[in-house]
């Protein structure tokens, strides 16, 4: 299939098939809005680069669709589509089919049918192809798939762009490889970038990034959302705001979407509506694939009330008549958030938007800035582990650093971004150039990412419109500083009332107080240990048993009663923990009672958990061994990754004389992450003696 390099029709024929198409996609009333209109124009007739920032629910999709069919139409290649998530992909596919485009896409949920899609691509029988950002860098796509499109693609379209920009709020490393397709495209090949949240930064940055220049068609419409109804409710109790949600969610209109800040929030939250009568469901990243497929479905043809979701689901999930989003936490960031209310109302007259903000949203943000991009000498570790010629898997390469795999995969994908390394069959390559550590640009995204945290705080607290503050903070070229928008709770002058039933609340919150985590035992130790000079290898199988904790600090009932034992002073163990400890050994199905306990020694609350320990011992008839004490001088292991974890807890503790105990020891902590502690400690234990170990914990983060 060749390029074409002028159409055979003139422009009132052009926008009459475009106007067909879009019938076809959006039905027989649909009408093109002028910036549409001058969009496809730009690519269709005059094959130019354009950037299309509009609001959610404004058509970008309309755009490339029709764009592409009639570039299709008219002899020229397939188009490409990179496209962030899986929502976004299967909606696009049933429109496209809506317009007759042959459409197909490849990402990590249809694996089996790649070389199929594959061969289609090369046979020229496929109009779109919609392919996830990290698909570019795959060896076998880049070398074999991506040449030819690049070669022969009609229009070459950016979904989500503001992915590709460091200061947006999803920003994603894969996505700057984009710029190696585009670099390889001739200058005839249109480019369209699309986003419905972009600051006047991120849109700079996004057009650097792909290329563009002076000349590029800037399209920019207003932001705001006549249909949202914003409201802020502020109830510092997460129970009381978990109860308030379930006594109000019936009163919304439709079907909607409720965010959490974690996993285990949105699965919480999930399981208190379903218990309240409500139709919900949890989804998260953690969701199945297929799962969310049948979940999306659901929420389309309202058979739920509502999906509790993570940031999973966002991005180009099109339900146009969804009718409310609440957050149950606040995003890091007002942008992020006005992306995730924007699913809302896209085609009806009035979505209800309600924040539900709590005093914990800080610290869940500071831990997500914790993982951000690692220190220098941490980078160059990687680069240094890494062979010219010889390729070393993740899985291999993650014993030589001292990082975890999910950090240690986004290093690869910068460094990879930056030219430092190349992934090739088999794993990962150093290619030999020099890297240099942008030091100062990290700390300026540490600095805007603090901005907008505390933006984010100022939108809870403004007594101006809400929807002036959101469109400002995107920098809405057709904003009014003076307008208000009468919608929102600011404007129109009304407070939902707070006030929940006082047996309701007495029933969620003993729901919620339900103890118990599991703590499923670690089954392999890390690859590599021998490099590090451990002598560990294979199954374990001297570790501890399945353990539990008392609940996660993300938990709605547990988790603030526990951040605030453990971020507070050194006390003794308060009678509700101990309670909850006693009802989690009472619940526990061991094959064997413990006979003892003894504590890891705690570097913050030692009095708490020699407490604890004493009370569980009286209650439990356990013997107490007491702690189990660090090595003088034996520095503490602060390393993520799995392997250095490891290598420095070997030998971190005092090993006591136990061999007159007989029995299982159940093992207690204060606070347990990765499981490699109580799996080492397990492990040296066992050395001398005892006969099992099961692990209890006060908490796990998330």
């Amino acid at each position: 299939m060749g390029r074409v390099t002028a159409l055979p029709h003139p422009a009132d024929e052009l926008r009459g098939a475009a106007d067909a198409l879009l019938r076809d996609l959006a039905g027989p009333d649909a009408v093109l809005r002028p910036d549409q209109w001058t969009a496809i124009e730009a690519l269709v007739r005059h094959r130019r680069r354009a950037l299309v920032v509009q609001r959610t629910g404004w058509g970008k999709s309309a755009v490339y669709f029709i764009a592409a069919k009639l570039l299709r139409n008219a002899g020229g290649g397939p188009a490409v589509i990179i496209s962030p998530l899986l929502a976004l992909m299967r909606n696009q596919v049933a429109a496209a089919e809506r317009a007759g485009v042959v459409a197909a896409t490849i990402n990590s949920g249809n694996m089996t049918e790649w070389d199929e899609i594959h061969e289609q691509v090369r046979a020229g029988t496929v109009d779109v192809l919609l392919v996830s950002p990290e698909r570019l860098n795959n060896p076998d796509f880049r070398d074999q798939v991506l040449p030819a499109l690049a070669a022969d693609a009609g229009l070459v379209v950016i979904d989500e762009a503001h992915c590709i920009s460091d200061w947006g709020h999803d920003f994603r490393p894969d996505y700057r490889r984009i710029r190696t397709l585009i670099a390889d495209l001739g200058d005839d090949v249109p480019v369209l970038a699309t986003t419905a949240t972009a600051n006047d930064r991120v849109v700079s940055d996004v057009a650097a990034q792909i290329g563009v220049n002076n000349e590029t068609l800037m399209l920019r419409g207003s932001l705001d959302r006549e249909s949202l109804h914003l409201d802020v409710v502020r109830i510092d109790d997460a129970v009381v705001r978990a109860t308030w949600l379930a006594t109000h969610l019936a009163e919304l209109p439709g079907s909607g979407i409720i965010y959490t800040l974690t996993v285990s929030a949105a699965q919480d939250l999930a399981e208190l509506l379903a218990a309240h009568g409500h139709r919900v469901a949890a989804y998260t990243g953690q969701t199945d694939s297929a799962e969310r497929a049948a979940l999306e479905q659901a929420l389309l043809a309202d058979e739920v009330k509502a999906l509790v979701a993570t940031s999973a689901l966002g991005m180009g999930f099109d339900k146009p008549n969804l009718g409310f989003v609440v957050h149950l936490g606040a995003p890091s960031s007002p942008i992020a958030y006005y992306q995730q209310v924007g699913r809302a109302g896209r085609a009806t007259d009035r979505a209800e938007v309600i924040l539900l903000p709590g005093p914990e949203d800080q610290r869940i943000w500071s831990w997500f800035a914790s993982v951000a991009f690692p220190r220098e000498h941490l980078v160059r570790s990687v680069i240094a582990a890494l062979d010219t010629e010889r390729p070393r898997s993740t899985a291999a390469l993650e014993p030589a650093v001292e990082l975890n795999r999910t950090r240690l995969e986004t290093v690869l994908k910068v460094l990879d971004v930056d030219g430092a390394v190349r992934r090739v069959r088999g794993g990962w390559l150093s290619t030999g150039r020099d890297w240099t550590y942008d030091a100062d640009r990290y700390r300026r995204l540490d600095d805007a990412r603090g901005r907008e945290q505390q933006a984010m705080l100022d939108y809870q607290n403004t007594t101006g419109c809400r929807m002036v503050f959101l469109r400002s903070q995107l920098d809405d070229p057709a904003l009014d500083r003076n307008y208000r928008c009468g919608r929102c709770d600011n404007c129109a002058g009304r407070r939902r009332p707070v006030d929940v039933d006082t047996a309701d609340l007495t029933a969620t919150r003993a729901r919620l107080a339900r103890p118990g985590v599991p703590l499923p035992p670690r089954k392999l130790w890390p690859t590599g240990m021998d490099r590090l000079g451990v002598a560990l290898a294979g199954r374990i199988t001297t570790g501890p048993e399945a353990g539990r904790a008392l609940g996660r600090l993300a938990d709605l009932g547990w988790g603030p009663r526990l951040r605030a034992l453990l971020d507070g002073p050194d006390l003794t163990a308060p009678e509700p923990v101990v309670r909850g400890c006693v009802a989690v050994l009472r619940d526990w199905d061991w094959a064997q009672r413990p006979t003892a306990v003894l504590t890891l020694e705690s570097a913050t609350h030692p009095q708490l958990m020699q407490s604890l320990a004493a009370h569980l011992a009286e209650l439990g008839r356990l013997t107490d061994l007491g702690t189990l004490p660090r090595r003088p001088g034996h520095p503490p292991v602060s390393a993520a990754n799995s392997a250095y974890r490891v290598a420095g807890l070997v030998g971190s503790w005092d090993l006591p004389d136990l061999s007159e105990h007989t029995g299982p020891l159940l093992l207690l902590t204060d606070r347990t992450d990765t499981g490699w502690t109580y799996t080492v400690a397990a492990h040296e234990l066992r050395t001398v003696g005892v006969d099992a170990v099961l692990p209890f914990a006060l908490t796990i983060p998330k």
